[in-house]
């Protein structure tokens, strides 16, 4: 059974760092793009970031352009989203999914604020 597990997030402060990590088991990532997305409060959702499938072609949202990293380690079967320069918009529920097969992890909350 395939399914993603992510871990990170929590509270920061403006101006502060956060990693979320996503680990992947049942498929091995490194065949698929993979991406993260956010939601918040009273929000739709929206696409923030995603590696495609050779491990080196990323894609960001232009808010977070400069200010976070998408990357895999493919001997982990992870990715990975570091979170640097936070900003209280940046507050949300973080999911990381592979869009084709429709998997998703359980979420993440970020929350950024002094």
């Amino acid at each position: 059974q395939a399914q993603l597990v992510q871990s990170g997030g929590g509270l920061a402060q403006p101006g502060g760092s956060l990693r979320l990590s996503c680990a992947a088991s049942g498929f091995n990532l490194s065949h698929y793009a993979m991406s993260w997305a956010r939601q918040a409060p009273g929000k739709e959702l929206e696409w923030v970031s995603g590696i495609y499938s050779d491990g080196e072609t990323t894609y960001y949202r232009d808010s977070v352009k400069g200010r976070f990293t998408c990357s895999r380690d493919a001997a982990k079967n992870t990715v990975y989203l570091q979170m640097d320069n936070l900003k209280p918009g940046d507050t949300a529920v973080y999911f990381c999914a592979q869009r084709t097969l429709d998997y998703w992890g359980q979420g993440s909350q970020v929350t950024v604020s002094s």
